[in-house]
């Protein structure tokens, strides 16, 4: 698993044509944005491979000028769902 957010800048003439292409890339999620174009977002992903890939995306939707990761969890361990009895 691999759970990261960054702060895109974005061009403001562009900026509901921007969020509308981020809301459709699948594990993307913004959390908030501003009039003047700063938008937060967080990626989830199954690996750090694919997390790197909406990176790079992130850099090609239109009126995005800037993408500055802000913080990036992986874990590749599995989880343990057995129980323990107290």
């Amino acid at each position: 698993m691999n759970i990261s957010s960054a702060i895109l800048y974005i061009a403001p003439e562009r900026l509901y044509e921007a969020c509308e292409a981020l809301l459709l890339m699948p594990g993307v999620d913004i959390h908030a944005r501003s009039p003047e174009g700063k938008v937060v977002v967080t990626l989830e992903d199954d690996d750090t491979n694919s997390a790197a890939d909406k990176y790079v995306a992130l850099h090609g939707v239109p009126g995005v000028a800037s993408v500055a990761m802000v913080y990036q969890y992986s874990d590749d361990e599995p989880v343990d769902t057995e129980e323990v009895q107290a």
